[in-house]
């Protein structure tokens, strides 16, 4: 069974996106946007407090008619954050995900942000185990090539 710590070491060194939960909500988004990204996490310190999506700017943000350079992220995030440890299974990460509706886990030990895993991660390593079960019923099948 696929651990969080596998698909770690698969993706390297990688920063994952965070930012202290004081900062506005306009500088968050324009983070995100310079990154790419759907979500930041927020700490106080090394401390994981809360994440901030895409999905806080629309329902929080904008639909609440909050002002985004006055707002802090602290203010809209989503907290608690469902979190996971490197010896977490990627299963157990999906069944948190579909069950909570949400995409991004941040990875926690000992009180301190090791990475991040997301749905893609975990569609992309189900994609694997599926090309590999194809390959070798095929091999099985037909015979090596």
């Amino acid at each position: 069974m696929t651990k969080v710590k596998d698909v770690l070491d698969k993706k390297g060194k990688i920063t994952v996106a965070s930012a202290e939960k004081n900062v506005a909500v306009l500088e968050a988004a324009r983070m995100m946007n310079e990154k790419r990204i759907g979500s930041l996490i927020i700490t106080e310190g090394e401390k994981v407090v809360g994440i901030f999506t895409e999905r806080d700017i629309l329902a929080r943000v904008v639909a609440a008619g909050r002002e985004p350079q006055s707002t802090t992220v602290g203010e809209v995030m989503s907290a608690p954050v469902a979190c996971c440890r490197c010896d977490t299974t990627l299963e157990e990460c999906r069944d948190v995900m579909t069950n909570k509706r949400i995409r991004h886990l941040p990875v926690v030990e000992d009180n301190k942000l090791h990475g991040i895993i997301t749905s893609g991660d975990i569609l992309a390593n189900d994609i694997n185990i599926h090309e590999e079960t194809i390959r070798y019923l095929n091999e099985y099948i037909n015979g090596p090539y």
